[in-house]
């Protein structure tokens, strides 16, 4: 089986930088074009049986980009849906770093051992993602299928097909509309991209 994984393309609220989390945002024009762009790559190089992807805006519409592209079917998964960031909802970073100081430098330091006022922590992420991967691989087993996820949602699928520790979190760059390419042949696990962003240059 071979994953292919992306995220959605630009929305506001990434610069600067928001908790967007729930809140479910259009693409900008600038995503639309981000979301056609790795449509095409992912064209060129796959023939995907499906595309998934989380219930917000975002990532539909990216997911309807490749699916239109591609001639596959696009279909909702719930646990590739963002963290909830509960109280910090659609707060810019600087305005919790100025309200909820220790709380931020926790995120930003240690991010595996803070929950959100009210919201998720990065267990309940891990959780649900693995769930994700359970399910495509229970539907395709020998097939490529396209996951459409958030930045928070990819690092997390990616720490665990890695095998590393949610402490490393912050190490993985997941760009708007990043290429990556993960391969389960055997029970084995071979990552073979992350974060590639050429198509979009």
């Amino acid at each position: 089986m071979k994953l292919v994984l992306t995220r959605h393309g630009h929305v506001e609220g990434i610069n600067p930088e928001r908790f967007r989390g729930r809140t479910d945002l259009p693409l900008t024009e600038l995503g639309r074009g981000q979301a056609k762009a790795v449509a095409a790559r992912i064209a060129a190089l796959w023939t995907p049986a499906a595309i998934y992807t989380s219930p917000m805006r975002r990532c539909v519409a990216t997911g309807d980009a490749i699916a239109e592209t591609c001639g596959a079917e696009r279909h909702l998964l719930e646990d590739l849906n963002d963290l909830d960031y509960g109280l910090w909802q659609w707060e810019t970073y600087e305005a919790i770093a100025r309200a909820w100081p220790v709380q931020f430098a926790a995120w930003k330091s240690t991010p595996h051992l803070i929950r959100f006022p009210d919201g998720d922590s990065l267990q309940d992420l891990v959780a649900r993602t693995a769930n994700a991967v359970r399910f495509v691989l229970s539907r395709h087993a020998s097939e490529t299928v396209v996951l459409v996820g958030h930045d928070s949602v990819n690092r997390a699928l990616l720490l665990q097909l890695l095998d590393q520790p949610l402490s490393a979190y912050w190490r993985l760059a997941q760009a708007p509309c990043a290429l990556n390419e993960i391969d389960i042949v055997d029970g084995v696990i071979r990552v073979q991209r992350i974060n590639d962003t050429s198509h979009l240059t």
